[in-house]
């Protein structure tokens, strides 16, 4: 297969740094200014902070998505690309003070030892750290370390007088792509992949394989809320998709020749009905698949029109370990759309774009959006009409649903009451529920949430300074009502479980469904 060799982060060497661009006036203008600061600046200079500003603006100055990451952030942001840290493998809350393990991740250090969810670690190795007011940021700090080392907890567990002692051995823990896969009805299937990642396209693989054994015909994508990751994850599940010799995307830049990614002939589905789903936070590598699956008139586009990051960066290892990542191509969908939108009127208003997109009305009505003649495009099989110039526009647009937003329900989930009051209420009644649902599916099925939970989500709100707006209360009830009932799902389950609750009242994953099972409809829109 011919594959573009570069990932969105490619290690390369620092010195290429000034190979070109700079002139050596401007290098040795740069050079001066720093060592008369150096020399003669009357004060003690903090030089790692002034360099360090310096990188940063340069790079403010380029592009968006140019950045520079200091050496201690370095191994935290590449971590949902690797596909995993190393550490005990528990999920936790501060409540109150003391460290609540929400869950234990299947298969990992801390479940292996008898760690259970709802202890309570009172000691991570000598350290108290119940009631300290630590942050969450410490407790990773202690609990996360090289694989193989050991680390001592205390735990407070319910009916136990004493302090129960674990010695966890730290191992490799996975952080995984697919958020959920699960099927919809007898024949469509449903997988939802919220980065590209170095394990994306073998976890997709093997969701992809457990819907197929269990009757799967058709398959809903879900990209929504995705922000990309590696371009060659992308590149990899768009193969999935399309048959062989068939162009995915092409990268280029002023420094960087034309490279092309085409398709081989190992896709796992090129036959059946698919829809992928897309919002105004899809972007890059999302936009990758969903441009190259829409230019071949693969699969129906459904949601709101993506991001529009169609910029590549590189990853550039720097002397003291830290990174810069320079943006060094456009890619190009098979069509030759570039996705990227405009940047050049600064960085403030590009933040600012899909805040821009609300107030125009663009994400509640498809005919707010215009595109000029100039981005018109074709598709390549059925001369469908697509456009360039600022992300994926779906097929099928679903407006965005504010009726049940409000500012009463932003403060309390951006504050953590709902989190907080959804952990207090699974910490008192986890054996209760486990017992009286056996399964998800009679969970789902028979679970309503109650008024005395709902009281005290208010009374908790309150006691954070936010007030209970009867009029917003009412609105937003519904919404809170399914929030509350998912994340209640993912503590007694897993994220699958959530997302099969939320995903109630998903309108694109719904508008979907109603695609795939209206006779004709599927084939009406491709045409």
């Amino acid at each position: 297969m011919k594959r573009i060799s570069l990932f969105f982060l490619i290690f390369v060497s620092a010195p290429l740094l000034f190979a070109q661009g700079f002139s050596s006036t401007q290098q040795r203008k740069l050079t001066n200014a720093m060592s008369a600061i150096s020399n003669l600046y009357v004060d003690t200079i903090n030089d790692k902070k002034l360099v360090e500003s310096a990188i940063t603006a340069i790079l403010k100055e380029l592009d968006p998505h140019s950045s520079y990451i200091p050496k201690e952030e370095v191994d935290r942001v590449n971590e949902p690309l690797e596909g995993s840290f190393e550490g005990v493998g528990i999920q936790f809350q501060l409540l109150d003070d003391t460290l609540l393990v929400v869950q234990t991740i299947s298969g990992c250090p801390a479940e292996k030892v008898g760690v259970l969810p709802g202890d309570r670690i009172i000691y991570i190795g000598d350290q108290l750290i119940a009631g300290v007011k630590l942050q969450n940021s410490d407790i990773v700090k202690k609990l996360r370390g090289p694989k193989g080392s050991e680390v001592t907890v205390k735990i407070h567990r319910g009916g136990k007088s004493d302090l129960m002692e674990f010695k966890i051995v730290r191992d490799k823990i996975p952080i995984y792509s697919v958020d959920a896969n699960y099927m919809l009805s007898k024949d469509i299937g449903y997988i939802k992949i919220n980065n590209f990642g170095s394990t994306t396209v073998q976890e997709f693989e093997k969701a992809f394989t457990k819907l197929q054994n269990s009757g799967m015909k058709n398959l809903i994508l879900s990209l929504q809320g995705n922000g990309g990751g590696y371009l060659n994850a992308a590149i990899q599940l768009a193969d999935e998709f399309l048959s062989s010799n068939k162009l995915i995307v092409f990268t280029q830049g002023l420094n960087q020749p034309k490279s092309e990614a085409v398709s081989t002939t190992t896709g796992k589905f090129e036959k059946g009905k698919l829809i992928v789903l897309v919002d105004e936070y899809s972007a890059s590598a999302s936009e990758i698949v969903s441009g190259a699956l829409q230019d071949w008139d693969r699969a129906i586009i459904v949601g709101r029109r993506s991001f529009g990051k169609g910029l590549v960066q590189r990853q550039f290892p720097l002397i003291d370990g830290s990174m810069m990542r320079l943006t060094t191509a456009r890619y190009y969908t098979p069509t030759g759309r570039s996705i990227q939108k405009p940047y050049k009127e600064g960085l403030e208003k590009y933040e600012h774009d899909l805040v821009d997109r609300y107030n125009n009305g663009e994400l509640l009505h498809a005919d707010s959006i215009h595109f000029p003649d100039s981005l018109r495009y074709q598709t390549l099989n059925l001369k469908r009409t697509v456009y360039g110039g600022g992300g994926i526009m779906p097929d099928i647009f679903v407006p965005l649903d504010t009726t049940k937003f409000t500012e009463f329900h932003r403060k309390i989930v951006s504050r953590g009451v709902v989190n907080k009051v959804c952990v207090q209420y699974i910490d008192q009644n986890r054996a209760e529920l486990k017992k009286k649902y056996t399964t998800f599916e009679k969970f789902n099925k028979e679970y309503n949430v109650n008024q005395s939970l709902l009281n005290e989500l208010k009374t908790t709100a309150e006691k954070e300074k936010i007030p209970v707006d009867s009029i917003q209360y009412a609105t937003s009830e519904p919404l809170i009502k399914l929030q509350l009932k998912a994340l209640i799902a993912r503590d007694l389950w897993e994220m699958n479980e959530y997302y099969q609750v939320m995903d109630a009242e998903n309108e694109s994953l719904q508008k979907a469904i109603q695609i795939l099972k209206t006779p004709g409809k599927y084939e009406e829109i491709l045409k």
